[in-house]
Protein backbone atom coordinates (compact mmCIF):
# COMPACT_ATOMS: atom_id res chain seq x y z
CA UNK A 1 0.00 0.00 0.00
CA UNK A 2 1.40 3.12 -1.05
CA UNK A 3 2.39 6.01 1.93
CA UNK A 4 0.02 8.33 0.92
CA UNK A 5 -3.34 5.97 1.10
CA UNK A 6 -5.15 5.34 3.67
CA UNK A 7 -7.28 2.05 4.70
CA UNK A 8 -10.78 2.32 6.72
CA UNK A 9 -13.12 -0.45 7.55
CA UNK A 10 -16.62 1.27 7.68
CA UNK A 11 -20.06 -0.25 8.62
CA UNK A 12 -21.92 -1.10 5.57
CA UNK A 13 -24.76 -2.54 7.07
CA UNK A 14 -26.19 -2.72 10.93
CA UNK A 15 -25.78 -6.68 11.68
CA UNK A 16 -29.15 -7.91 13.17
CA UNK A 17 -27.13 -10.92 15.40
CA UNK A 18 -23.91 -11.48 15.16
CA UNK A 19 -21.44 -9.03 12.74
CA UNK A 20 -20.25 -10.35 9.72
CA UNK A 21 -17.45 -9.82 7.74
CA UNK A 22 -19.92 -8.68 4.63
CA UNK A 23 -21.13 -5.65 7.36
CA UNK A 24 -18.07 -3.77 6.64
CA UNK A 25 -16.29 -2.72 3.78
CA UNK A 26 -12.77 -1.87 3.12
CA UNK A 27 -12.33 1.66 1.36
CA UNK A 28 -9.59 3.52 0.97
CA UNK A 29 -8.65 7.24 0.01
CA UNK A 30 -5.65 9.59 0.47
CA UNK A 31 -4.26 10.04 3.86
CA UNK A 32 -5.18 13.61 5.38
CA UNK A 33 -3.40 16.71 5.90
CA UNK A 34 -3.89 17.78 9.65
CA UNK A 35 -5.24 21.15 10.12
CA UNK A 36 -4.34 23.57 13.18
CA UNK A 37 -4.09 21.95 16.45
CA UNK A 38 -4.62 17.62 14.68
CA UNK A 39 -1.81 15.12 14.18
CA UNK A 40 -2.07 12.36 12.11
CA UNK A 41 -1.23 9.31 13.22
CA UNK A 42 -0.17 5.73 11.51
CA UNK A 43 -1.92 2.87 13.41
CA UNK A 44 0.24 0.41 14.81
CA UNK A 45 -2.27 -1.84 17.32
CA UNK A 46 -5.55 -1.24 16.96
CA UNK A 47 -7.88 -2.46 20.23
CA UNK A 48 -11.20 -4.65 19.85
CA UNK A 49 -13.40 -4.62 22.18
CA UNK A 50 -16.87 -5.70 23.41
CA UNK A 51 -18.67 -2.39 23.31
CA UNK A 52 -17.98 -2.04 19.53
CA UNK A 53 -20.71 -4.45 19.40
CA UNK A 54 -23.13 -2.04 21.26
CA UNK A 55 -21.39 0.95 18.44
CA UNK A 56 -23.44 -1.28 15.92
CA UNK A 57 -26.99 -0.67 16.95
CA UNK A 58 -28.99 2.26 15.97
CA UNK A 59 -30.04 3.63 19.68
CA UNK A 60 -29.58 5.37 21.83
CA UNK A 61 -26.06 5.02 24.43
CA UNK A 62 -23.88 6.25 26.57
CA UNK A 63 -22.24 7.20 23.19
CA UNK A 64 -23.66 7.53 19.19
CA UNK A 65 -23.58 4.77 17.16
CA UNK A 66 -21.30 4.23 14.19
CA UNK A 67 -23.01 5.91 10.99
CA UNK A 68 -23.00 3.42 8.01
CA UNK A 69 -20.23 4.52 5.74
CA UNK A 70 -18.61 5.73 8.70
CA UNK A 71 -15.22 4.40 10.08
CA UNK A 72 -15.59 2.22 13.12
CA UNK A 73 -14.47 3.27 16.30
CA UNK A 74 -11.87 1.58 17.96
CA UNK A 75 -8.52 3.00 20.28
CA UNK A 76 -5.48 2.82 18.79
CA UNK A 77 -1.51 3.21 19.46
CA UNK A 78 0.42 4.44 16.62
CA UNK A 79 3.36 6.76 15.37
CA UNK A 80 2.82 10.25 14.36
CA UNK A 81 3.60 11.24 10.96
CA UNK A 82 2.13 14.59 10.32
CA UNK A 83 1.62 17.50 13.02
CA UNK A 84 -0.10 20.89 13.26
CA UNK A 85 0.06 20.53 17.07
CA UNK A 86 3.59 21.51 18.63
CA UNK A 87 3.24 19.49 21.12
CA UNK A 88 3.40 16.40 18.92
CA UNK A 89 6.15 15.75 16.28
CA UNK A 90 6.55 12.82 13.54
CA UNK A 91 8.11 9.96 15.40
CA UNK A 92 6.06 10.29 18.46
CA UNK A 93 4.16 7.33 19.72
CA UNK A 94 0.84 8.16 20.45
CA UNK A 95 -2.33 6.45 22.32
CA UNK A 96 -5.85 8.02 22.18
CA UNK A 97 -6.28 7.82 18.20
CA UNK A 98 -9.52 6.30 17.23
CA UNK A 99 -10.53 4.14 14.37
CA UNK A 100 -10.52 1.18 12.62
CA UNK A 101 -8.55 2.82 10.23
CA UNK A 102 -4.50 2.55 8.89
CA UNK A 103 -3.75 6.34 9.24
CA UNK A 104 -5.76 8.79 12.21
CA UNK A 105 -6.77 12.31 12.61
CA UNK A 106 -6.88 13.23 15.89
CA UNK A 107 -7.07 16.83 17.99
CA UNK A 108 -3.86 16.81 20.04
CA UNK A 109 -5.70 17.10 23.36
CA UNK A 110 -7.23 14.03 23.17
CA UNK A 111 -3.58 11.66 22.23
CA UNK A 112 -1.38 10.99 24.92
CA UNK A 113 2.48 10.59 24.33
CA UNK A 114 4.02 7.15 25.40
CA UNK A 115 7.75 6.41 26.54
CA UNK A 116 9.27 3.64 24.64
CA UNK A 117 10.57 0.81 26.80
CA UNK A 118 8.49 1.22 29.46
CA UNK A 119 6.66 -1.56 28.47
CA UNK A 120 5.34 -2.97 24.71
CA UNK A 121 3.30 -0.69 23.13
CA UNK A 122 0.54 -3.19 23.02
CA UNK A 123 -0.13 -3.23 26.85
CA UNK A 124 -0.92 0.60 26.31
CA UNK A 125 -4.26 -0.64 24.77
CA UNK A 126 -4.99 -3.76 27.56
CA UNK A 127 -3.17 -3.74 30.80
CA UNK A 128 -2.27 0.07 30.99
CA UNK A 129 -5.37 0.99 28.81
CA UNK A 130 -9.26 0.95 28.83
CA UNK A 131 -9.28 -3.04 30.28
CA UNK A 132 -7.40 -1.89 33.52
CA UNK A 133 -8.75 1.04 33.68
CA UNK A 134 -11.77 0.00 33.79
CA UNK A 135 -11.02 -3.42 36.20
CA UNK A 136 -9.15 -0.60 38.50
CA UNK A 137 -11.54 1.82 38.38
CA UNK A 138 -14.56 -1.00 39.34
CA UNK A 139 -12.59 -2.28 42.13
CA UNK A 140 -11.75 1.20 43.71
CA UNK A 141 -15.09 2.84 43.55
CA UNK A 142 -17.67 0.04 43.59
CA UNK A 143 -16.41 -3.45 44.48
CA UNK A 144 -14.09 -1.69 47.54
CA UNK A 145 -12.61 -5.74 48.20
CA UNK A 146 -11.23 -6.19 51.60
CA UNK A 147 -9.24 -9.15 52.90
CA UNK A 148 -10.87 -12.12 53.84
CA UNK A 149 -13.81 -11.39 51.49
CA UNK A 150 -15.00 -13.87 48.72
CA UNK A 151 -14.63 -11.62 45.18
CA UNK A 152 -16.05 -13.36 41.92
CA UNK A 153 -15.00 -12.13 38.48
CA UNK A 154 -16.38 -13.33 35.02
CA UNK A 155 -14.56 -13.50 32.24
CA UNK A 156 -11.41 -14.41 34.45
CA UNK A 157 -8.95 -14.55 31.96
CA UNK A 158 -9.95 -11.73 29.86
CA UNK A 159 -8.42 -8.11 29.27
CA UNK A 160 -10.74 -6.80 32.38
CA UNK A 161 -11.75 -9.87 34.48
CA UNK A 162 -7.77 -10.42 34.75
CA UNK A 163 -6.60 -7.22 36.17
CA UNK A 164 -9.83 -6.96 38.28
CA UNK A 165 -9.25 -10.31 40.19
CA UNK A 166 -5.48 -9.82 40.62
CA UNK A 167 -6.48 -6.24 42.34
CA UNK A 168 -8.58 -8.40 44.31
CA UNK A 169 -5.98 -10.86 45.35
CA UNK A 170 -4.06 -7.54 46.19
CA UNK A 171 -6.35 -6.88 48.88
CA UNK A 172 -6.39 -9.68 50.73
CA UNK A 173 -9.70 -11.35 49.47
CA UNK A 174 -10.26 -14.91 47.94
CA UNK A 175 -10.80 -14.73 44.46
CA UNK A 176 -12.80 -16.91 42.63
CA UNK A 177 -12.86 -16.55 38.48
CA UNK A 178 -15.01 -17.99 36.27
CA UNK A 179 -14.10 -18.92 32.10
CA UNK A 180 -14.33 -20.90 29.19
CA UNK A 181 -12.29 -23.83 28.98
CA UNK A 182 -9.82 -25.72 31.01
CA UNK A 183 -7.10 -23.63 29.87
CA UNK A 184 -8.01 -20.59 30.36
CA UNK A 185 -9.03 -21.96 34.07
CA UNK A 186 -5.87 -23.01 34.36
CA UNK A 187 -3.90 -20.04 33.62
CA UNK A 188 -6.39 -18.15 35.63
CA UNK A 189 -4.95 -20.52 38.78
CA UNK A 190 -1.54 -20.98 38.05
CA UNK A 191 -0.45 -17.61 36.37
CA UNK A 192 -2.88 -15.14 37.99
CA UNK A 193 -2.64 -16.99 41.16
CA UNK A 194 -6.72 -16.72 41.70
CA UNK A 195 -8.00 -19.12 44.76
CA UNK A 196 -9.99 -20.87 42.23
CA UNK A 197 -11.61 -21.13 39.09
CA UNK A 198 -14.86 -22.53 37.34
CA UNK A 199 -15.43 -23.43 34.07
CA UNK A 200 -19.16 -22.01 33.00
CA UNK A 201 -19.46 -24.79 30.49
CA UNK A 202 -19.87 -27.15 33.20
CA UNK A 203 -23.33 -29.09 33.01
CA UNK A 204 -24.25 -27.71 36.88
CA UNK A 205 -23.03 -23.85 37.15
CA UNK A 206 -24.76 -22.63 39.91
CA UNK A 207 -23.13 -25.70 42.52
CA UNK A 208 -19.72 -25.65 40.90
CA UNK A 209 -19.57 -21.92 41.62
CA UNK A 210 -21.23 -22.60 45.33
CA UNK A 211 -18.67 -25.27 45.82
CA UNK A 212 -16.16 -22.80 45.16
CA UNK A 213 -17.61 -20.53 47.30
CA UNK A 214 -18.46 -22.19 50.82
CA UNK A 215 -18.89 -18.59 52.14
CA UNK A 216 -20.78 -16.91 49.52
CA UNK A 217 -19.92 -14.08 47.62
CA UNK A 218 -18.99 -10.18 48.77
CA UNK A 219 -17.99 -8.80 45.20
CA UNK A 220 -19.13 -9.73 41.66
CA UNK A 221 -17.59 -7.86 38.92
CA UNK A 222 -19.65 -8.45 35.72
CA UNK A 223 -18.46 -9.02 32.65
CA UNK A 224 -20.58 -11.96 31.16
CA UNK A 225 -24.34 -11.49 32.17
CA UNK A 226 -26.90 -14.66 31.12
CA UNK A 227 -26.29 -17.89 33.17
CA UNK A 228 -23.24 -17.06 35.02
CA UNK A 229 -24.69 -13.90 36.43
CA UNK A 230 -27.98 -15.96 37.50
CA UNK A 231 -25.52 -18.29 39.18
CA UNK A 232 -23.18 -15.78 40.91
CA UNK A 233 -26.26 -13.73 41.91
CA UNK A 234 -27.50 -16.76 43.75
CA UNK A 235 -24.62 -16.66 46.15
CA UNK A 236 -24.46 -12.93 46.97
CA UNK A 237 -24.39 -12.09 51.07
CA UNK A 238 -25.93 -9.44 52.43
CA UNK A 239 -24.22 -5.81 52.22
CA UNK A 240 -22.37 -7.44 48.59
CA UNK A 241 -21.51 -5.40 45.49
CA UNK A 242 -21.96 -5.67 42.36
CA UNK A 243 -19.39 -4.28 39.73
CA UNK A 244 -21.91 -4.09 36.80
CA UNK A 245 -18.89 -3.59 33.78
CA UNK A 246 -20.15 -5.67 30.50
CA UNK A 247 -23.01 -8.09 29.55
CA UNK A 248 -20.92 -9.72 26.62
CA UNK A 249 -23.31 -12.93 26.65
CA UNK A 250 -26.21 -10.48 25.23
CA UNK A 251 -24.56 -8.09 22.96
CA UNK A 252 -25.32 -9.63 19.48
CA UNK A 253 -29.28 -10.28 21.56
CA UNK A 254 -31.67 -6.94 19.52
CA UNK A 255 -33.88 -7.97 22.30
CA UNK A 256 -32.55 -8.22 26.00
CA UNK A 257 -33.41 -11.80 27.45
CA UNK A 258 -35.61 -11.53 30.83
CA UNK A 259 -33.35 -10.40 33.74
CA UNK A 260 -33.00 -11.92 37.41
CA UNK A 261 -35.68 -11.38 39.72
CA UNK A 262 -33.51 -8.67 41.49
CA UNK A 263 -36.32 -8.54 44.64
CA UNK A 264 -33.48 -10.16 46.68
CA UNK A 265 -31.36 -6.61 46.61
CA UNK A 266 -33.20 -4.95 49.37
CA UNK A 267 -33.31 -7.99 52.01
CA UNK A 268 -29.69 -8.21 51.53
CA UNK A 269 -29.20 -4.29 51.17
CA UNK A 270 -27.27 -5.35 47.90
CA UNK A 271 -25.27 -2.48 45.86
CA UNK A 272 -25.39 -3.30 42.33
CA UNK A 273 -23.95 0.13 40.34
CA UNK A 274 -23.05 0.19 36.48
CA UNK A 275 -19.71 1.93 35.34
CA UNK A 276 -18.47 3.07 32.20
CA UNK A 277 -14.85 4.44 33.22
CA UNK A 278 -14.61 7.70 30.37
CA UNK A 279 -16.66 8.93 33.65
CA UNK A 280 -13.68 9.07 35.60
CA UNK A 281 -11.07 10.01 33.15
CA UNK A 282 -8.47 10.56 35.81
CA UNK A 283 -8.53 6.97 36.59
CA UNK A 284 -6.22 6.31 33.25
CA UNK A 285 -3.39 8.23 34.33
CA UNK A 286 -3.81 7.00 38.20
CA UNK A 287 -3.90 3.78 36.57
CA UNK A 288 -0.83 3.76 34.72
CA UNK A 289 1.17 5.33 37.41
CA UNK A 290 0.31 2.42 39.61
CA UNK A 291 0.42 -0.23 37.26
CA UNK A 292 3.22 0.55 35.22
CA UNK A 293 5.93 -0.54 37.61
CA UNK A 294 4.22 -3.89 38.54
CA UNK A 295 3.72 -4.61 34.67
CA UNK A 296 7.63 -4.19 34.30
CA UNK A 297 8.89 -6.06 36.98
CA UNK A 298 6.36 -8.73 35.74
CA UNK A 299 4.12 -8.91 38.96
CA UNK A 300 0.76 -7.71 37.46
CA UNK A 301 -0.06 -10.94 34.21
CA UNK A 302 -2.05 -10.69 31.17
CA UNK A 303 -2.62 -12.06 27.37
CA UNK A 304 -2.73 -10.86 24.62
CA UNK A 305 -4.78 -12.34 21.44
CA UNK A 306 -3.38 -10.82 18.44
CA UNK A 307 -4.85 -10.82 14.60
CA UNK A 308 -2.91 -9.83 11.53
CA UNK A 309 -3.93 -7.16 9.27
CA UNK A 310 -6.64 -4.35 9.28
CA UNK A 311 -9.35 -6.62 7.21
CA UNK A 312 -9.54 -9.13 9.47
CA UNK A 313 -10.67 -6.59 12.47
CA UNK A 314 -14.75 -7.49 11.64
CA UNK A 315 -13.76 -11.16 12.32
CA UNK A 316 -11.53 -10.75 15.19
CA UNK A 317 -14.76 -8.35 17.11
CA UNK A 318 -17.02 -11.82 15.37
CA UNK A 319 -13.96 -14.19 17.62
CA UNK A 320 -14.07 -11.59 20.11
CA UNK A 321 -17.91 -11.46 21.10
CA UNK A 322 -17.86 -15.64 20.50
CA UNK A 323 -15.15 -15.92 23.59
CA UNK A 324 -12.45 -17.10 21.49
CA UNK A 325 -10.11 -14.96 22.77
CA UNK A 326 -7.85 -15.62 25.22
CA UNK A 327 -6.57 -12.27 27.15
CA UNK A 328 -7.17 -8.49 25.13
CA UNK A 329 -8.02 -8.89 21.63
CA UNK A 330 -5.78 -6.89 19.20
CA UNK A 331 -5.12 -6.17 15.74
CA UNK A 332 -1.89 -5.72 14.78
CA UNK A 333 -1.98 -2.67 11.54
CA UNK A 334 1.44 -2.09 10.76
CA UNK A 335 5.20 -2.36 11.94
CA UNK A 336 6.35 -0.64 15.01
CA UNK A 337 9.54 0.44 13.39
CA UNK A 338 11.55 1.19 16.29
Amino acid sequence: MADNVRRSVVLRRRPGGEPRHDDFELVDDEVPTPQPGQVVTRTIWLSIDPYMRGRLWDRKSYAPPVQIGEPMTGETVGEVVASADPAFQPGDVVAGARGWQSHCVSRGTALTKLTRGDAPLSAYLGVLGMPGTTAYSGMKDIGQPKAGETVVVSAASGAVGSVAGQLAKRAGARVVGIAGGPDKCLWVQETLRFDDCVDHRVPHLREALADACPNGVDVYFENVGGAVQEAAFSLLNPFARVVMCGMVAQYNESEPPPGPNLGFVVGKRIRIEGMIVSDKPERFAEWRALASPWVSEGSLHYRETVIEGLENAPGALQLLLRGGNFGKMLVRVGPDHA
